[in-house]
């Protein structure tokens, strides 16, 4: 499961700084979010793809560690990047 070239040139675009920051945590945590989405779906349809399910809950782990360093280092872009991709309610 990757994210297209298009949707990916369009994550930057939105949460980079230019249009070639991939690396910054913000376009990452997004990049991931995207993923997270896609895989899903998939185990939607897919109940019994452990490997997918656990593939899943690593990137939910990930995604959960650069939120928490993105918010240990700069609280506001935290809470924007939050608020963009509708994590918490």
């Amino acid at each position: 499961m990757s994210i297209n070239l298009k949707n990916k040139q369009e994550i930057i675009k939105k949460f980079g700084k230019n249009a070639a920051d991939s690396g910054s945590v913000e376009v990452q945590t997004a990049m991931l979010s995207q993923k997270i989405t896609e895989l899903t779906e998939h185990l939607k349809n897919n109940a019994k793809d452990f490997q997918s399910k656990r593939g899943l809950m690593m990137m939910v782990g990930k995604r959960k560690r650069m939120l928490t360093y993105l918010k240990e280092t700069d609280i506001e872009k935290y809470r924007k990047l939050v608020k963009e991709l509708g994590l918490r309610k």
